[in-house]
């Protein structure tokens, strides 16, 4: 099985390219035991490792022919690195969820009062920013929510820099004052506003 091979596709002196994949076939079907093994063993689960060679299986069918010398050992060189890569991806997966999650956890902390005086202060800042005169509120919303500098609200907004600060101070003191001002005793569950 070490003999010369050129890839699934139509090799260069077959004309109708069918001995070409039928030694692909062939080949592949009989390291398919130990390609599954290989990726089993490395990624612990036999059913993905099944779904990663038959992964494989198709990038090899779908490619333009290739000259392999060993066609075997490149198989299984192919399968331990379609197992990495598999991992790595995993890998890369799970550090986004626990990211995800730590940040979820860091807003809401770990008790249930804690996401219900988030929400509460949330709903106080809105009301402020609706008592806010519309110029002020504009500006809030296209700093902190459309992140937009302070020099890009001026110019589209044509006012001074200094009157734009002036506007952020304005509601940010609002909406500080929103949440210091809501009593203690409506932030607690089963009080709500």
């Amino acid at each position: 099985m070490n003999e010369p091979f050129e890839g699934p596709g139509e090799p260069a002196a077959d004309v109708d390219g069918a001995s070409g994949r039928a030694r692909f076939l062939q080949v592949f079907l009989a390291q398919r035991p130990r390609m599954e093994a290989l990726v089993s063993r490395r990624v612990g689960c036999r059913a993905t490792a099944s779904d990663l060679i038959q992964e494989l299986f198709l990038r090899f069918w779908r490619r333009p022919q290739v000259r392999v010398e060993a066609l075997d050992t490149y198989l299984l060189r192919c399968a331990g690195n379609i197992a990495i890569d598999h991992l790595r991806s995993e890998g890369a997966r799970e550090r986004v969820n626990d990211t995800l999650q730590w940040s979820l956890d860091d807003c809401y902390g770990a008790e249930p009062h804690t996401a219900f005086e988030v929400d509460h202060d949330l709903q106080c800042i809105e009301a402020a920013l609706r008592e806010l005169p519309e110029r002020t509120r504009q500006i809030f919303l296209l700093n902190r929510v459309h992140g937009r500098k302070y020099a890009e609200i001026a110019k589209a907004m044509g006012i001074s820099q200094s009157a734009v600060e002036k506007h952020m101070m304005r509601a940010l003191d609002a909406c500080k004052a929103s949440i210091a001002m809501a009593p203690a005793a409506a932030r607690q569950p089963g009080n709500a506003p």
